[in-house]
């Protein structure tokens, strides 16, 4: 655990009286093993009382920063819009882009996203029960009081979750290892051990040592990552402030700048990621962290063209795991899955750490199921779950593979594990489709509180500053309100163009009614030639409400072929939109 507040505290000289309380304030709140609030951070007050220009978080994000007041003990609320006088409440939050999204979103949350390969925690089940009795129990609730009780929905999804890390940070993995501090602490010493051991070693360091920007630029690095592997947005906020401090204290260093970039990335602000990848790259060519960043800034706008010259370019310079799992992608994304494979293939030849193996093994999965085949997925989940048993999106790939083939029980098991753990739109949404699949007596009232427990991480990822809303889109045009869908969806496309958005937009507009308008959109997101069934599913949907009778029976037909599981819903009823036009 990290020291309390008195352990090894500096003197009030020992650094300046203003900020003293500024930073206690971050550290009580970034303490994942011992704080009480878990919340996010006040934004650090540039000269004369000013922000700093870039706190206000600039981008396609509609959100702002959430702020905190001094009362460190204020329940927590959902953040309201910032202003240059921080409000008074406590922000808290739970993706990404690891959003974790797979089928639907593939943002790079997935990815390490400062190019770290830090292993992921190990957890108990009961504190996975912990971690979000309480969300259950209002999204039970909310199936009675849906219009009222979302932000107390998200309040508590926030509590549960910063329990559940509290009681993570004090259970010692196994064998892990804190990172050894001292005066210019190296991210990369983030791969050496436990990263809620990093981070509080990082914090007991910066007690002493206040004015080491690389230490800063490091635990801001590290907040970024928890956030992504813990499925946490309330660390986002906290990650910018670290972030600041680093600035503030040496203006331009590359590490902070790295961390903005992988910062801006996780909270899908795509083009400040591109632009603070972009400034690293002018001072070091050869920066792996911007480098990655650029690749994914880039994927994330829909420019797949200058994406490969990107990766073709990351790959000449600083050839490796993160470039080579980002090099895959972008030629997937162009449908051309065996080059993809092969380099996945070669980046896990190359790996060595459980973070990389478990990582790379687990996007071969994907790649798999994507193609329909599950069995050659589940023996890539295996070789992930062989290097770290507790690798969530293996679990949840896992989990979808044995619903493709049939085992339910399984798969509801399985994916029920994975939502205990992190509550996340895409295996919320999942868990949901099969239970309702299923079909049993509950099913329904299961269904809808996982459905509800999306709503509530979505409140909390925006008030965390992160934009949600594709995860908004894509649940709502199946399980919620499709006004709220086709409002997101198209706030969505306003900011960028990509097979992603263009399927979203498409489906929330044929959701409804809006057929015609519907139908280039459903074009452009297979334009690629990205096999995704569930694309060409929404298209032959589409076009089938539009009159184009053989193209849409065609579509359905290459959907069920290519990936006959794609859905436990859409796969159904596909078939079933497929007999109904013999």
């Amino acid at each position: 655990m990290a020291p309390r507040e008195n352990d090894n505290k500096p003197t009030e000289d020992e650094q300046p009286a203003a900020t003293q309380r500024e930073w206690e304030r971050l550290w009580e709140q970034g303490d994942d093993s011992g704080g009480e609030d878990g919340g996010s951070t006040k934004e650090d007050a540039g000269p004369e009382g000013e922000r700093d220009a870039d706190t206000d978080t600039a981008g396609d994000s509609t959100e702002r920063t959430p702020t905190v007041g001094d009362d460190a003990d204020q329940a927590p609320t959902p953040a309201q819009d910032s202003t240059d006088e921080p409000d008074h409440s406590h922000s808290h939050g739970p993706d990404h882009d690891h959003d974790h999204d797979h089928h639907h979103d593939h943002d790079h949350d997935h990815d390490h996203a400062d190019g770290s390969t830090a292993p992921h925690s190990h957890t108990h089940p009961h504190v996975d029960d912990e971690r979000v009795a309480a969300v259950r129990r209002v999204a039970a609730a909310g199936r009675r009081w849906r219009n009222v009780q979302l932000a107390g929905c998200a309040a508590l999804l926030a509590v549960a979750m910063t329990a559940g890390a509290i009681a993570i940070g004090a259970a010692k993995d196994s064998g892990a290892t804190a990172v050894a501090a001292s005066s210019a602490v190296s991210p990369e010493l983030l791969a050496s051990g436990s990263l809620d051991a990093s981070i509080a070693s990082l914090q007991a360091h910066l007690r002493t040592q206040p004015k080491d920007f690389d230490g800063w630029a490091t635990l801001g690095l590290a907040y970024v990552e928890q956030a992504r592997t813990k499925g946490d947005p309330s660390r986002y906020p906290q990650a910018q402030a670290a972030l600041q401090r680093s600035l503030k204290i040496s203006p331009g260093n590359e590490n902070a700048l790295e961390g903005r970039a992988a910062l801006a990335a996780a909270r899908h602000e795509f083009a400040q990621a591109l632009t603070y990848a972009d400034q690293v790259l002018k001072e070091n060519p050869y920066s792996e962290r911007a480098l990655c960043s650029r690749i994914d800034a880039l994927v994330e706008l829909g420019r797949y063209a200058d994406a490969e010259k990107a990766a073709d370019l990351a790959d000449a310079r600083k050839p490796g795991v993160p470039v080579f799992t980002r090099y895959a992608y972008v030629h997937e994304l162009r449908g051309d899955v065996t080059t993809a494979r092969k380099v996945l293939e070669q980046a896990l030849a190359a790996a060595t750490s459980p973070g990389d193996i478990s990582y790379v093994a687990g996007t071969l999965g994907q790649l798999a199921w994507n193609q329909g085949d599950y069995k050659t997925a589940l023996t890539d989940y295996g070789r992930a779950l062989a290097a770290d048993e507790n690798y969530l999106p293996a679990l949840e790939g896992r989990a979808r593979a044995q619903a493709a083939l049939g085992d339910r029980a399984e798969a509801i098991k399985g994916m029920e594990l994975v939502v205990s753990r992190y509550p996340l739109p895409q295996p919320l949404v999942e868990l949901g489709e099969l239970y309702e699949s299923r079909g049993a007596a509950g099913d329904k009232a299961k269904a809808d509180d996982q459905y509800a427990l999306v709503d509530a991480w979505i409140a909390l990822a925006r008030a965390n500053g992160v934009n949600a809303d594709l995860d908004t889109a894509l649940a709502a045009a199946d399980h919620g309100n499709i006004k709220s869908a086709l409002k997101a969806a198209r706030a969505e496309w306003a900011r960028r163009h990509t097979v992603h958005t263009a399927d979203a937009l498409a489906w929330a507009l044929h959701v409804n009614g809006l057929d015609k308008e519907a139908l280039p959109y459903a074009r452009r997101a297979t334009a690629t030639n990205y096999h995704n069934a569930s694309f060409i599913y929404h298209l032959g949907m589409i076009e089938l409400a539009t009159g184009h009778k053989a193209d849409g029976r065609a579509h359905l037909t290459k959907a069920l072929k290519l990936n006959p599981g794609f859905s436990p819903l859409g796969a159904s009823k596909a078939r079933k939109a497929l007999e109904a036009t013999k």
